[in-house]
């Protein structure tokens, strides 16, 4: 029988942990930040299901814990179609195992005003569809590098990231890998007011003294993992990341937390 993960596609799997610890409830929008198709190489079809559970923060600069239980679901289709819960919808237009290139729906999940004290008066950042286009390029077997656009986040649907990262994985074992990332994404002012800004409105309620953020480096984030393939289509990883605010994103009243660790155990199966 094959094996659900592909020699190739076994390094991005490995590597997908190290990037969904960066995706935890902290900051639930990164979770599209990178396109991870794995689990079969360009022209073969590929599915796995999952589960886990991340322990991050209430939203991104917060200072209070939140921990998650969440799905998880990819499909890749050998025509360049995937669907995921990761990926969002897309298509990937290579044809080459060593890079990934494509457009891309996703959602900006926003931002419960309920979800902690320290947003009372703020009010809610909507749910919105994003549109976005992605290039992964692999150096090696081990080394990968990870780049994406993503655009209509915020309440004004014009917000837009830009996310540039890099993974390294390798075996240590016959049935282990370690894996290691590091990304910075760089976010326009829509963005940034949305979710670091306070509006003389938003003031009046909240207490917070009004504060206009502008556009730049938003967070640099640094992630370790660790894989273990318990047989050829199921794997279990472990991973933490470490998530850096930067620039106005680190000087918004509303981040109370601006450096914090984040971790994820996830189990996958391939089919």
């Amino acid at each position: 029988m094959k094996p659900a993960f592909a020699p190739r596609r076994l390094l991005p799997s490995a590597a997908l942990l190290a990037c969904l610890a960066a995706a935890t409830p902290a900051a639930f929008g990164q979770a599209f930040d990178v396109v991870r198709n794995f689990g079969a190489a360009p022209g073969e079809d590929g599915r796995w299901v999952g589960i886990a559970f991340v322990a991050g923060r209430a939203y991104q600069g917060s200072e209070e814990a939140r921990n998650l239980l969440l799905p998880q679901l990819e499909y890749q289709w050998a025509n360049g179609w995937f669907a995921g819960t990761s990926n969002g919808i897309g298509y990937n237009f290579s044809k080459d195992q060593a890079i990934d290139y494509g457009l891309r729906a996703t959602l900006d999940f926003g931002r419960s005003e309920s979800r902690s004290p320290a947003l009372a008066g703020m009010g809610d950042v909507n749910l919105r569809g994003e549109l976005g286009a992605f290039f992964n390029y692999s150096f090696s077997r081990e080394l990968v590098a990870t780049s994406s656009l993503r655009y209509g986040a915020g309440n004004s649907s014009n917000g837009a990231l830009l996310n540039l990262g890099a993974t390294y994985s390798t075996a240590v074992a016959p049935n282990w890998r370690m894996g290691a990332g590091v990304s910075g994404t760089w976010a326009n002012q829509a963005y940034m007011e949305s979710y670091f800004g306070v509006t003389e409105a938003q003031s009046t309620t909240s207490g917070y003294a009004p504060y206009t953020p502008s556009a730049g480096l938003r967070d640099l984030r640094a992630s370790l993992s660790a894989t273990y393939l318990m047989s050829p289509r199921m794997v279990i990883t472990a991973a933490v990341s470490y998530d850096m605010l930067q620039g106005s994103a680190k000087d918004s009243p509303l981040s109370l937390q601006p450096n914090v660790f984040s971790g994820v155990v996830a189990l996958t199966y391939g089919f």
